[in-house]
């Protein structure tokens, strides 16, 4: 086979595929488009690091033919196993209201468990620290792959070497730096490239292949188990540094909500695992042809002309592997909001059409500072194949274990326990071999993983101890409006709304108010936001209104973790149940609470109270996050010791 030729033309058809996939912009095939561009960027950029990781990296294995073909043996059936099976054909089906992710299968595991209190706190933790290892991922991946793209430019020739890191900072601040523009304008261009990039990789390898059609032989499961019980102190390295072929897998789940389960499965079986396969074997038979290409069998797959459009090329697909990445983290982030995890953020909506495309500024910087400190710290990807590992074998412990929870409820345990026993067993030991690597990098996800497990921990307790001290000494609200009854009150003109987050007891900032400004308004509404663990609650369950006596009413809307809250959107909704909001003459009164922490008081240790004061006081105003217009709120302000 001629690659020179092939590959010619195949970069004369770019403009022709971009054109003719830009037209699939709705329906069933534009969904299978973008979920090929943004899906599966990630796993569809691991040919870059994997092999050369194997064969060349901190630890490398001896590139024999019987290391070779296990290796590559291995690579396909977790390919098949648990990116194909477990995660395409099952785990997609454990949706939550339509929506994926880590988030949404706490959410599912935790109500299915909800009558089991101490099993509840257990699934808690655990989805916890899978966030937190989401979080690691997502700071590993831009580094590892933007480094491994233009790690090609050695191949064409080592005076680009000193180099290599700054251009990956340079690139590294792009993709952060336009993070606030949102994905929505370029998203039309990740399907198209991608799709470019995997017919790209399907001819360097079938090309690499038909040179040594032998390794097809590895097919055969046979030579994996072969050369893991035959070699199993080298096997449990090779292993630490396999796992890299299957990342990504997690944004298969992340992402169902934004295209559905069946275009994310035709986009696997039909685009993406096709060509992933035919550029690992296609590398396999290089390295059994010629050994000494372990330095970086990928570029060495492609002719000299084509070194350069081949960088460019992979370093575009690796910018998009990592703004997917990015977008899954702002995601997530958003979610843990609403189901009371972290602190509010301040959230910024990139589109109007387009559903979940957020932008959170301070993630998106702490981010950036996170990878960049990783590129200068680790310098090349064989050093961060460590990190990478076990973020991602840690992930997917954790889902196993989510899933089957979920699972049972429908199969019966037993069913779910046998399914996902046999998934767990071979990632428990992906992540044990990855732990191997802890010294060299595999610290870094463990450690942010930790980190965020704390803080988000450190946030529910808090917001709980809070919360009860609060409604110590608090007044229902039954109570407070039969003592109005006697009491001689002067009522203003106009609407007075107070957000509270217990429906039942007066808020804080009525009081004061009433102490400071002796009168009450013609209207009194207590709004409390709900958020609820389903992913999506129907408009027509927005809210709930109840008139209670004297002008007063109780107001409830309620939301999913994946809605967006909109009180004045809530208010106009109150129309069709007979009570309408003029804004102009509406007023907001919100409680602005400076927390105290105090030694002694049982429920947390005192410094943990002042870690989670300093992060209720760094939190956005509840002005901006429910959208509520800023001219017309009063904040009344009190503090709580706790």
């Amino acid at each position: 086979m001629n690659i020179d030729g092939t590959l010619r033309s195949l970069l004369k058809k770019a403009g022709e595929i971009r054109s003719r996939f830009a037209r699939s912009t709705s329906g069933e095939a534009g969904l299978v488009l973008a979920a090929l561009g943004i899906v599966y960027g990630d796993i569809g950029t691991s040919p870059l690091y994997t092999l050369k990781t194997v064969f060349g990296g901190n630890h490398p294995i001896p590139p024999t033919p019987d290391n070779i073909l296990g290796v590559v043996s291995l690579i396909f059936w977790l390919l098949v196993l648990i990116v194909s099976i477990k995660y395409v054909v099952f785990v997609l089906r454990a949706d939550n209201r339509g929506e994926g992710g880590i988030m949404a299968l706490l959410a599912l595991a935790m109500g299915a468990t909800r009558r089991r209190r101490k099993f509840n706190g257990v699934i808690l933790t655990f989805g916890l620290l899978g966030a937190g290892m989401f979080y690691g991922d997502g700071i590993v991946t831009p580094a590892v792959s933007v480094l491994s793209a233009l790690e090609g430019l050695d191949i064409a020739t080592p005076a680009f070497q000193p180099y290599v890191v700054p251009v990956t900072i340079l690139v590294l601040f792009g993709l952060f730096y336009f993070q606030s523009r949102g994905t929505v304008s370029v998203a039309r261009l990740f399907g198209p490239v991608m799709v470019l990039w995997f017919l790209t990789i399907a001819v360097l390898g079938l090309c690499g292949l038909v040179k040594n059609p032998r390794v097809l032989l590895a097919i055969n499961p046979a030579y994996g188990v072969g050369f893991v019980f035959a070699h199993p102190a080298i096997a449990l390295v090779a292993l630490g540094a396999i796992v890299l072929s299957i990342t990504g897998a997690e944004s298969l789940y992340a992402d169902l909500g934004h295209f559905g389960r069946h275009p994310i499965q035709k986009a696997w079986f039909r685009y993406a695992l096709p060509p992933l396969l035919l550029n690992y074997f296609g590398q396999s038979a290089l390295l059994l042809s010629d050994p000494t290409a372990i330095d970086n069998p990928f570029y060495r797959l492609a002719p000299k002309w084509a070194l350069y459009p081949l960088v460019g090329l992979a370093t575009v697909a690796t910018v998009i592997a990592s703004q997917a990445v990015i977008s899954g983290a702002f995601s997530i982030t958003r979610q843990a909001i609403q189901l009371g995890l972290v602190p509010r953020f301040d959230v910024k909506f990139t589109s109007e059409k387009a559903h979940g495309q957020v932008y959170l500024p301070g993630v998106n910087w702490t981010l950036f500072g996170a990878v960049v400190i990783l590129v200068l710290g680790f310098r090349n990807t064989h050093n961060l194949a460590g990190a990478y590992g076990v973020a991602v074998t840690g992930a997917m412990v954790i889902t196993s274990f989510l899933a089957a929870i979920v699972a049972a409820q429908t199969w019966g345990w037993l069913k779910a326990a046998a399914l996902f026993a046999g998934f767990a067993l071979i990632e428990s030991t992906l992540f044990a071999a990855a732990t191997f690597k802890i010294s060299e990098g595999g610290w870094f996800p463990l450690f942010v993983g930790f980190v965020v497990f704390f803080l988000m921990s450190s946030w529910r307790r808090g917001r709980m101890l809070l919360s009860g001290r609060i409604n110590e000494k608090s007044i229902k609200i039954d109570d407070f409006i039969a003592t109005l009854d006697n009491a001689t009150m002067a009522r203003v003109p106009g609407t007075a709304i107070f957000m509270t987050s217990d429906i039942k007891h007066v808020p804080d900032a009525m009081l004061h108010n009433l102490m400071h400004n002796k009168v009450l308004h013609e209207r009194i509404v207590f709004f409390n936001v709900k958020l609820h663990e389903k992913a999506h609650i129907p408009e027509k369950r927005r809210i709930a209104l109840t008139p209670l006596k004297d002008g007063f009413y109780s107001l409830t809307a309620h939301y999913g973790f994946m809605d967006e809250p909109d009180v004045p959107q809530a208010l106009e909704k109150c129309a069709e149940h007979g009570l309408e909001f003029e804004m102009m003459e509406t007023s907001f009164f919100l409680g602005r609470i400076t927390v105290v922490p105090q030694k002694g008081s049982p429920g947390m240790w005192f410094w943990r109270k002042k870690i989670f004061a300093a992060m209720y006081r760094n939190a956005s105003s509840a002005t901006s996050y429910y959208r509520i217009p800023n001219n017309r709120v009063v904040e009344l302000g009190a503090q709580v010791g706790f």
